[in-house]
């Protein structure tokens, strides 16, 4: 099985350092109003929706945003892992690079690229980002690199069916980007080494479903990049009096 390598974080940029910080902001003020009300994440997707089916989808025909091009539900189905329900989250035709041809699935104006899932808890609260399978949800089966290049694009910027939840979602991928991209090219990785099985059956392959996994802690990853800024401050306040006492020097 492929080894699932996480970028470490005096490799990201700096201003993937500062996005992942200001979408921390971000996720923290959708917490706030939301619990100030009684509210999570989980809980607003499923307001009005009626009973909650396993398969089904959350809301009703799915969250998309026109203008973004990008989309997302909520279901469960997942026996094996102690979780409500988990988003799945996606960019349309619109949002991807036009060069890029799927291998399999949805093609031309009807292309649909799977970005993440995010698994949830019962109180609503992330747990795991997790990769999939194209069967799975039956999309146009994309290189890493062509969704990682549009991973900037996702972002629902309207109040249905709930604008904390929205935001919410849009943060995430600003916030765990690189471990998103860790597990899209690992995804790739898990498909290439089947094989003993052409691209296709691989891809339509019910006894693959799961490709990757990442544990998450909004507040853990938080305090990690705090340090990693603050780390990097040390170390650009020790540079710039040599720089300085050089130029002085000459």
């Amino acid at each position: 099985m492929a080894e699932l390598h996480i970028p470490r974080l005096a490799n990201l940029t700096d201003a993937q350092l500062e996005t992942s910080l200001a979408a921390i902001d971000d996720i923290r003020e959708c917490y706030r109003v939301l619990e100030k009300g009684g509210l999570n994440v989980v809980g607003e997707v499923l307001k009005g929706q009626g009973a909650f089916y396993e398969m089904d989808h959350y809301p009703q025909d799915d969250v998309y945003d026109r203008d973004t091009a990008s989309q997302y539900y909520y279901h469960a189905h997942r026996d094996d892992h102690a979780e409500h329900g988990h988003f799945h989250l996606f960019l349309r035709n619109a949002a991807l690079p036009g060069a890029a041809a799927p291998a399999l699935g949805p093609a031309g104006e009807d292309r649909v690229a799977h970005l993440v899932a995010i698994s949830m808890d019962a109180w609503g609260y992330p747990t795991d980002l997790f990769t999939v399978n194209r069967w799975v949800t039956d999309e146009s089966w994309l290189p890493a690199q062509a969704i990682v290049t549009a991973l900037d694009l996702f972002a629902i910027d309207h109040a249905y069916p709930s604008w904390p939840v929205n935001r919410w979602l849009t943060a995430m991928v600003r916030c765990f980007r690189p471990q998103i991209e860790a597990l899209l090219y690992h995804r790739d990785q898990v498909i290439e080494q089947r094989g003993a099985q052409n691209l296709q059956q691989v891809l339509e392959d019910r006894s693959l479903e799961i490709t990757g996994t990442v544990p998450i802690d909004v507040a853990s990853w938080a305090d990690k990049l705090a340090a990693e800024r603050r780390r990097r401050d040390r170390v650009g306040q020790l540079r710039v009096p040599q720089f300085e006492g050089a130029a002085r020097g000459r």
